[in-house]
């Protein structure tokens, strides 16, 4: 189904056109009626599917059908994501598709100054993305008027709810007029997300655009079984074998984020960190150098990571498996997104089966083992030997049974990029 063909205005229209895209997504199809037929909505989708376009386009049609058209202006539309990257990317959407109408928009989150954003407020807005600590400062030093938001849109509020804003996602809700219309955007359908809608919404329309909790279908998942100590080798021999050019790769901590970055440095492999004890400035830095090719790998924590778009991101790397399951959807979703083809490798270890098992539990499928020789596990026990024996890989080790981890990436061929499968299609956070 096109755009055309889902009562979008000229002006929208034009400003996707000028974007390059022309089909709709499953997720785009069923909200964007619905959100222009002034229902509440429940969807549930899966990172890089366009559900950040599914809510942004009919917003953006309803609030210039009634345009005041004046200076001081009162935000009547309110968008809360988890991450200040999110909410800069949210922004960003905003600002690409509402290009030709006469609307305002601005982003609130923290780690700046909240001088320049308030000087925005003052100007008049229509539209907020924001973040909810860095919104409850500015309702708290009144430099923000929430009683005029005709639409609220949580976005990722399942990651809202994992990483504790709840308590302030509330206290803003008091703020709000009950007559609001209230769009709610998740990857899962968890049971605190269905209790908060059913406190949030009236009358929803509910879509789930994918089948409940599963990776997205275009991802090949490959679990790499390895000792603790000797994942950085086989990650930097990987990467070099393979010649990839762009891996997004997840750790636990913000210790173990910069410690990897250093070591994969070392090894020959330009990388940078990202995560929450990075400036604002040096998180955007390092996602527009990742973005560029100027590096190589990022390796991120999941709160850093959240939001983070990345078009045809070939390959993602779960150096440590996260302890909430549903993290690992919402890892591996960065890549295999609008129908291009991905890659999401996990290390693991030992003590890391049961994490495994968990994930392998929600995603309701097994996910075969591998071994690269010479980088077997020393324990018959860190192999899982309750599960289906492990796979060699085709992957093999050279110079004398030493690793190639520094020379491969000079050597190796380039390969091949992912493809995209039938039309191009509108896709954002």
């Amino acid at each position: 189904m096109t755009f055309r063909n889902l009562g979008l205005s000229t002006d929208l229209l034009r400003a996707v056109a000028d974007s390059g895209y022309t089909e709709a997504t499953p997720i785009q199809q069923q909200a964007i009626p619905a959100i222009l037929q002034g229902q509440d909505v429940f969807a549930s989708a899966q990172t890089g599917t366009g559900k950040t376009a599914g809510f942004t386009l009919p917003l953006l049609q309803l609030l210039g059908t009634n345009n005041p058209n004046h200076v001081h202006r009162t935000p009547r539309a309110l968008i809360l994501t988890p991450t200040r990257e999110l909410a800069a990317q949210v922004n960003d959407s905003v600002k690409t598709y509402g290009k030709y109408l006469s609307l305002r928009s601005t982003v609130v989150y923290g780690g700046v100054g909240m001088v320049p954003q308030v000087h925005m407020l003052r100007r008049g807005v229509d539209i907020v993305v924001a973040t909810p600590g860095r919104l409850l400062d500015h309702v708290g030093q009144k430099t923000i008027d929430l009683s005029q938001i005709e639409i609220l849109v949580l976005d990722e509020c399942d990651r809202m709810l994992d990483m504790g804003f709840i308590h302030d996602i509330r206290k803003i809700l008091a703020k709000l007029p009950e007559s609001r219309q209230t769009l709610m955007f998740s990857a899962t359908f968890s049971k605190p997300i269905q209790q908060l809608a059913s406190t949030l919404l009236k009358s929803p329309t509910q879509i789930e655009v994918a089948a409940r909790n599963t990776a997205a279908e275009q991802v090949e998942q490959l679990v790499y079984l390895v000792d603790r100590d000797r994942k950085r080798e086989l990650l930097s021999y990987t990467i070099g074998f393979h010649n990839w050019q762009q891996v997004l790769v997840f750790t636990r901590t913000k210790h173990g984020a910069n410690r990897l970055a250093e070591q994969l440095s070392k090894d020959g492999l330009k990388t940078t960190a990202i995560h929450g004890n990075k400036s604002q400035a040096a998180r955007t830095r390092a996602l527009q150098d990742f973005k560029q090719g100027k590096v190589r790998v990022l390796v991120a924590t999941d709160v850093a990571s959240r939001g983070l778009d990345i078009d045809q991101l070939p390959h993602v790397v779960n150096f440590e498996l996260p302890d909430v399951p549903e993290d690992y959807v919402h890892r591996i979703g960065r890549t295999g997104r609008a129908g291009n083809e991905g890659r999401a490798v996990s290390l693991v270890c030992g003590d890391e089966y049961l994490l495994l098992k968990n994930i392998e539990r929600l995603l309701n499928q097994t996910l075969a083992r591998n071994v690269i020789p010479g980088y077997e596990p020393t324990s018959p026990a860190q192999r899982g030997v309750d599960q289906p024996k492990p796979q060699r890989s085709n992957q093999r080790r050279s110079n004398g049974g030493k690793s190639k981890t520094e020379s491969a990436p000079a050597r190796s061929k380039k390969s091949a990029s992912p493809g995209t499968r039938g039309r191009k299609r509108l896709h954002s956070v």
